[in-house]
């Protein structure tokens, strides 16, 4: 092996080149950035934002006990927060986010394990307030 030759730590990867070719982007403040060539696949993503008001409710829940794991899934269609009771299970609710719903139903909805929607709105803090209920005395 020569000084030229990269070392393969685990297992033989093709280099950056053979994968995707890199293009040279504007450089500002001397730090040159890099974007690949074409277009990357559009996927809807939760914002820093939502995951802050989503992960409150979240929290909550978790320090009460009833909630123990989460899952996060980004597609082309929708961004999909998922709530599980234990990991083995299937999600107690999925919090999706859905752009393309944005004038019709509202881009945020809650959904149970069974599909039925608990809300929906373009509001995720008023759409979070389905599953994050406070329990009531109820005096008889």
């Amino acid at each position: 092996m020569s000084d030229s030759e990269p070392i393969a730590l685990f297992g033989s990867r093709p280099p950056v080149s053979a994968t995707r070719k890199l293009q040279s982007g504007p450089v500002s403040d001397g730090v040159e950035t890099r974007k690949p060539e074409g277009k990357w696949p559009d996927q809807t993503f939760f914002h820093r934002r939502e995951l802050t008001e989503i992960l409150k409710v979240y929290g909550r829940k978790v320090a009460d006990g009833e909630w123990r794991d989460y899952a996060i899934d980004a597609t082309r269609d929708k961004a999909v927060f998922s709530i599980f009771r234990r990991s083995s299970e299937m999600p107690l609710y999925r919090i999706e986010k859905q752009p393309r719903l944005a004038r019709k139903q509202g881009t945020y909805s809650v959904i149970t394990a069974t599909g039925l929607i608990l809300k929906r709105g373009q509001d995720l803090a008023q759409v979070l307030r389905a599953i994050d209920r406070k329990p009531r005395l109820v005096v008889a």
